[in-house]
C-alpha cells in the first residue's frame, strides 16, 4: 500500500478575502481523498500568525486560528520542508512534521500574490499552484493588462495610476479618463480579489468615493472601460502543457459580479458549459491557455473574459492563479463539467506540484 502523502493545507491569511478562504478550504476538505493523504491543517490568522494543532478536528478552523500552536516553516539539514511547533515567548520548541507538500488556499496578498510561495522555495516544499513570479503578476491587475497589451491579447482599454497621482492633479486624471475612454468606468484596487473594492463609476462627480474606497486596500489603482457584456469563466490545469475547460458563464441581476453575488446571496447563476459557438468557444481556450502560458503560470489558474454584446468581441480581463474553491466557485464546477470530479482535481493538482518540484530539482 502506498504511504500516505503529508499536505499541509493553509487557510485564513491576513488579506481580506480572510473569509472566503475559510469557504473554500472547508469544500477542499469535503471533496479529498483522505485515504490518500494525512491532512495538517495551518491556520494563518488575520495578523499574520500560524497555528496549527493535530489535537483539533479537520472541521474547527475557526478553534486553530483562535487556539492553535504557533508553528513555522522551515527546512531541516536534509533540505526537506518541516512544520515546527514553537513558544514565542521562551525557548521551547516542540513537535515537527515533515510535510510533503503545501496547499495554499488563501486569497488575495500574502496569499497569491509570490510572497508566501516564496517561502515555501526557501523550505524547500513543494507546493500547489504557480510560482513567485507568475504569483506576483497576475495579482497585479495593471501589470497583467500590460503584458496581454505587449502580447496581443485582446484587453479592455485602461488606466493604471497610484493613489498619489489624484491627489495632486485630480482635474488632470478626470481629463484623461474622459480623453481614453470616458464613463461609465470600473475603478479597482490593483492587487485584490473576489471584487473587493470595486465600484462602477458613471460620472466625474462619483470618482473620488469610488477611489477612496478602491484605497482603502491599495495603494495602486486600475481604471478601466466599462463594456456591456457577457462574463465567461475558463479553467486552466497543468504544468507546461496545461489542459483547459469548457468555458462557463455567469449571470448576475448586479451592475457587475460583485462579492455578494459570488459568496453571500444566490443573486449570480452559473450557467454551464456557456452558450457560445464553436468557434467562441475555442478561441477562449486559446486565449486561457496562451495567457497561462505568458505569464509562465503553473499548477492552476481561472481566465476571466468578457464578451461584448454589442460587437461579440472577447476581451481577457484577468487570470486569478487561487481562484474560489467554494461549493459555489466557478473553477472546480467547470472541471466537474469536463469530465473531472472534485476529489481527482485535488489529487491532480498535488501531482503537478510534487511533479513540478521533483523536475526542478
Amino acid at each position: 500500500m502506498r504511504e500516505k502523502i503529508t499536505v499541509g493545507l493553509l487557510f485564513g491569511g491576513k488579506s481580506s478575502e480572510h473569509e472566503v478562504s475559510l469557504q473554500s478550504v472547508a469544500s477542499i476538505l469535503a471533496a479529498i481523498d483522505q485515504t490518500k493523504y494525512n491532512l495538517v491543517l495551518i491556520g494563518i490568522t488575520k495578523e499574520g500568525q500560524w497555528r496549527s494543532d493535530p489535537n483539533f478536528s479537520l472541521g474547527q478552523l475557526s478553534k486553530i486560528l483562535d487556539e492553535g500552536i504557533p508553528v513555522f516553516l522551515a527546512s531541516n539539514s536534509e533540505g526537506s520542508g518541516h512544520l515546527i511547533q514553537f513558544d514565542p515567548s521562551s525557548d521551547w520548541v516542540g513537535q515537527k512534521i515533515k510535510i510533503d507538500v503545501c496547499f495554499p488556499v488563501l486569497h488575495g496578498p500574502f496569499g497569491e500574490d509570490g510572497k508566501i510561495q516564496g517561502l515555501f522555495e526557501m523550505a524547500n516544499v513543494p507546493y500547489v499552484g504557480a510560482g513567485v513570479l507568475s504569483s506576483a503578476i497576475a495579482i497585479d491587475k495593471c501589470m497583467t493588462k500590460t503584458l496581454f497589451q505587449q502580447a496581443q491579447l485582446p484587453t479592455v482599454p485602461f488606466i493604471s495610476m497610484f493613489l498619489e497621482e489624484w491627489n495632486q492633479d485630480k482635474k488632470k486624471l478626470e481629463q484623461k479618463i474622459a480623453k481614453t475612454f470616458g464613463y461609465p468606468c470600473f475603478i479597482k484596487p490593483a492587487n485584490l480579489g473576489s471584487s473587493i473594492g470595486i465600484s462602477r463609476v458613471t460620472r466625474s462627480e462619483s470618482l473620488s468615493r469610488a477611489l477612496d474606497l478602491a484605497a482603502q486596500f491599495d495603494n495602486k489603482i486600475l481604471i478601466e472601460k466599462a463594456v456591456e457584456a457577457r462574463e465567461i469563466e475558463c479553467s486552466v490545469l497543468g504544468n507546461r502543457n496545461p489542459q483547459v475547460s469548457i468555458p462557463g458563464e455567469i449571470i448576475t441581476n448586479s451592475d457587475f459580479y460583485d462579492y455578494q453575488s459570488k459568496y453571500l446571496n444566490d443573486n449570480a447563476k452559473l450557467v454551464i458549459p456557456a452558450p457560445l459557438e464553436s468557434d467562441k468557444v475555442k478561441q477562449i481556450q486559446d486565449f486561457s491557455k496562451r495567457s497561462f502560458q505568458l505569464i509562465d503560470c503553473r499548477g492552476m489558474a481561472r481566465v476571466d473574459f468578457f464578451l461584448e454584446k454589442l460587437t461579440n468581441k472577447i476581451y481577457l480581463n484577468e487570470i486569478n492563479t487561487i481562484p474560489g474553491f467554494t461549493p459555489i466557485s466557478m473553477y472546480p464546477k467547470l472541471w466537474e463539467a469536463s469530465g473531472m470530479p472534485y476529489s481527482r482535481l485535488i489529487d491532480k493538482l498535488i501531482e503537478l506540484a510534487m511533479e513540478w518540484n521533483y523536475h526542478t530539482k
